[in-house]
Parts: C-alpha cells; sequence; structure tokens
C-alpha cells in the first residue's frame, strides 16, 4: 500500500465532478487500499478519491474510535436514494482543508446504493456521524466541500487564507 499526496484547498480538482468508476478490478482496490492508508495515516474518518486527485466516485471512511477495532468501508459509485426528515448538526473538518472545522447541518440519516470492492450492490442505512460522514465525501464527489455550506462570509475568509498559505507553501498538494 501507498500513502498518496492529498490536494488541498484552493487547488481546482477540488471542484471537479468525479466520473463513475466503470469496472471493479484489482487495480481498483489496490487503488483503494492507498486511500484508506492515506486516510488513517492523515488522520481522518473519510476520503474521497478526488482528495488524492483521481476524479472517480470511489471513497473511503472509517468511523470507528480510537479504541475500537478499524471498520473501513469503501464505496464505489455511491449514490444518496434517500435521506431523512431530520436534520442534525457537527463540527466538520476536511483533510483538503486541514485544521479548519465548522458546524454543518445535515439530513440525520440517509439511505446510499453503491458497489463494493468486490463488486456487488450494497444498500447502507446510515445514522449519526456515518451520515454525516458519507454525505461529506459524496459531496466531494460532486465538486461539493464542506465549506458550501456555510455562510459566505466564512467561506470567503477560509478561500483566502487557504490560497493565501499555497502561494506561501509554492503549490496546493501535501
Amino acid at each position: 500500500m501507498t500513502t498518496r499526496s492529498l490536494v488541498l484547498l484552493p487547488d481546482p480538482v477540488l471542484r471537479q465532478k468525479s466520473k463513475p468508476v466503470e469496472r471493479v478490478d484489482d487495480d481498483i482496490r489496490r487503488f483503494a487500499d492507498d486511500m484508506l492508508e492515506t486516510m488513517y495515516e492523515a488522520p481522518g474518518i473519510g476520503l474521497a478519491a478526488i482528495q488524492v486527485g483521481e476524479p472517480i466516485r470511489l471513497l473511503v471512511m472509517d468511523v470507528s474510535k480510537d479504541d475500537e477495532e478499524k471498520s473501513p468501508f469503501v464505496l464505489i459509485n455511491p449514490e444518496i436514494v434517500s435521506t431523512g426528515d431530520e436534520t442534525s448538526t457537527y463540527e466538520e473538518g476536511c483533510l483538503s482543508i486541514p485544521d479548519y472545522y465548522a458546524e454543518v447541518e445535515r439530513p440525520a440519516t440517509v439511505t446510499v446504493n453503491y458497489v463494493d470492492r468486490d463488486g456487488k450492490q450494497r444498500t447502507m442505512d446510515a445514522d449519526g456521524i456515518l451520515a454525516t460522514c458519507v454525505q461529506h465525501e459524496i459531496d466531494h464527489l460532486n465538486g461539493v466541500l464542506f465549506i458550501d455550506h456555510i455562510s459566505k462570509l466564512k467561506r470567503d475568509m477560509v478561500i483566502r487564507k487557504f490560497t493565501k498559505l499555497a502561494k506561501q507553501r509554492g503549490g496546493t498538494r501535501l
């Protein structure tokens, strides 16, 4: 497995809409394993392929707590098919926007259809932090960032800050 470089705000790659995965094969499984290693190393609880520069509809997640056994998910071509009526608010962060957090309100429950790493069609009913995480990562696949769910004023401040940091660093990859 290989740890991949993370794409950081303001890289325009993060605004690309990802394309469906055509076939689940060993290359896709290896890539998913690399993404999991990258996510755990960062550390984070979710990572979309676009965040490592690959505009394909693949994401990985693991919302298990540090003292629990790892419970990774690989979702290929995920699609939210329904959301609950209630909402919940969590403080979200993002590996592509390091050290910035904001309260985001989202549906409290979601149902997601996806293909697993074996190429089988699956359905996931998610609530709590898992529902928030899967929505956050699917947003990435659609070119949407969690800062798009906060006020324009706060979002503009974050974008300015990360644009300045990228200029100082000489790039938008970490």
